[in-house]
């Protein structure tokens, strides 16, 4: 399993790298409008290799699903440790009960039931 993802890693990086070779010419990267870059007075434009720009918005792209994923499962996440708590609520109130009936009975019958 381990070579089998050291060879698509490999597909992967040598992909990357064709595409970065094949779009290295230098582009403009406007990023504001005209009209606004007027009133703002931080550079407007960037001069960036066309595969920073793909691979930027790549990532980007990522980095916002993995957002809005994590954001959507706290709900199942929120339930899980909920009832994670509630499991171990219950377990301490079991113990505890036993221990209550294990005071009635013979001192040598609870430590065997306790040993079982």
């Amino acid at each position: 399993m381990r070579y089998i993802r050291y060879a698509f890693l490999t597909v992967l990086a040598v992909a990357l790298i064709t595409v970065a070779m094949a779009n290295r010419a230098a582009v403009t990267l406007h990023l504001l409008p005209e009209e606004v870059a007027s009133f703002v007075p931080l550079p407007n434009t960037l001069q960036l290799p066309l595969f920073a720009i793909l691979f930027g918005g790549i990532v980007a792209g990522l980095l916002i699903g993995f957002i809005w994923e994590w954001f959507r499962e706290h709900k199942g996440r929120s339930e899980g440790a909920r009832a994670r708590r509630e499991v171990k609520a219950l377990e301490r109130e079991v113990t505890r009960l036993k221990g209550d009936v294990v005071g009635e009975k013979d001192e040598i019958l609870a430590l065997l039931e306790k040993s079982a």
